[in-house]
C-alpha cells in the first residue's frame, strides 16, 4: 500500500487547509486510516482516524477543530483544518492499519511521507 499526502502549505493563524491522502496498492488490507502529526520538539500525534464504516475517532485535544472525511471507501482520506494555530505547524502524515485498535494502538502498517503545514 502507498499512501501519498498533499495540501500541506503555509497559511495565517486563523485559517484552513485541507490536506488529502490517497491510497493505492494492496488497500484491501486496510481497514482504518487517518492522520498523525508531528510538531517540533514534541512526540508524534494522533489526530484522528476513520475505519470502512465511516466512523471517526479523535483525539480529544483537536477535534473541535479538525475534522476526518474519506471518498471512495479509504481510497482517499481528507482531514480539514480550522482556525490554525502557529502549535498546529508541523510534519502531518498519513497512516493506515487493519483496524480503528491498532491505528490508536500504535500498530500502524503504512505510512506516507508527510505534508509539511506551516502557520504565522
Amino acid at each position: 500500500v502507498q499512501l501519498v499526502e498533499s495540501g500541506g502549505e503555509s497559511v495565517q493563524a486563523g485559517g484552513s487547509l485541507r490536506l488529502s491522502c490517497v491510497a493505492s496498492g494492496a488497500t484491501q488490507d486496510i481497514g482504518c486510516m487517518g492522520w498523525f502529526r508531528q510538531v517540533p520538539g514534541l512526540e508524534r500525534e494522533g489526530i484522528g482516524s476513520i475505519d470502512s464504516d465511516g466512523i471517526t475517532t479523535y483525539a480529544d485535544s483537536l477535534k473541535a477543530r479538525f475534522t476526518i472525511s474519506q471518498d471512495t471507501s479509504l481510497k482517499q482520506v481528507y482531514l480539514q483544518m480550522n482556525n490554525l494555530k502557529s502549535e498546529d505547524t508541523g510534519m502531518y502524515y498519513c497512516a493506515a492499519a487493519l483496524d480503528v485498535r491498532a491505528w490508536w494502538g500504535d500498530d500502524v502498517y503504512y505510512w506516507g511521507r508527510g505534508t509539511q503545514v506551516t502557520v504565522s
